[in-house]
């Protein structure tokens, strides 16, 4: 069976059970982010059921900055000496329990990078940037070659390796 489309959450789409085994992101989609898209502090994408709309996974696109002191030397050599650098935050990333196992996060997790890619043809962004919930969402990301900002939770794969997923 085809996977659905990933779409731009709505009322049409079915929260109320969604459970990834994290209270906070359960809560964040079944309570706050309405209110995010409404503000302009984040753009949430589902993925859904096609029968009756019930979210199967979800994430979370907003702007954000990368310091430059917290990047690698390798990488800074390459980027202008600005202390402050635009990059794409996926702020969360969630697949309901049900649909654990069916490589789903892989699927959202590439749906983000090529938006961010995309978006960034036409708004600056050197990076894609995550602040992993846990120790399992961290090594989640290291396993698509984010790279880790030392002494933190915060992941990041500059938009050059994205790049080159899609082109």
């Amino acid at each position: 069976m085809p996977i659905p489309p990933i779409t731009p959450l709505s009322t049409a789409h079915d929260r109320s059970d969604f459970s990834c085994g994290h209270v906070a992101l359960d809560q964040y989609l079944q309570k706050t982010a309405n209110q995010d898209i409404k503000r302009k502090v984040a753009a949430v994408f589902v993925l859904s059921e096609t029968d009756n709309h019930r979210v199967q996974a979800y994430y979370t696109l907003s702007a954000t900055i990368l310091q430059l002191n917290q990047l690698p030397e390798n990488l800074k050599k390459q980027l202008p000496r600005y202390p402050a650098l635009p990059a794409t935050l996926i702020g969360r990333l969630a697949v309901d329990q049900s649909a654990k196992g069916k490589g789903i996060g892989k699927f959202m997790l590439m749906d983000a990078l090529k938006k961010a890619w995309q978006h960034s043809q036409e708004i600056a962004s050197m990076a894609v940037v995550v602040d992993a919930i846990d120790e399992q969402a961290v090594a989640f990301y290291l396993h698509y070659h984010f790279f880790r900002i030392e002494n933190s939770s915060t992941l990041y794969l500059p938009m050059k390796e994205i790049e080159s997923l899609f082109k």
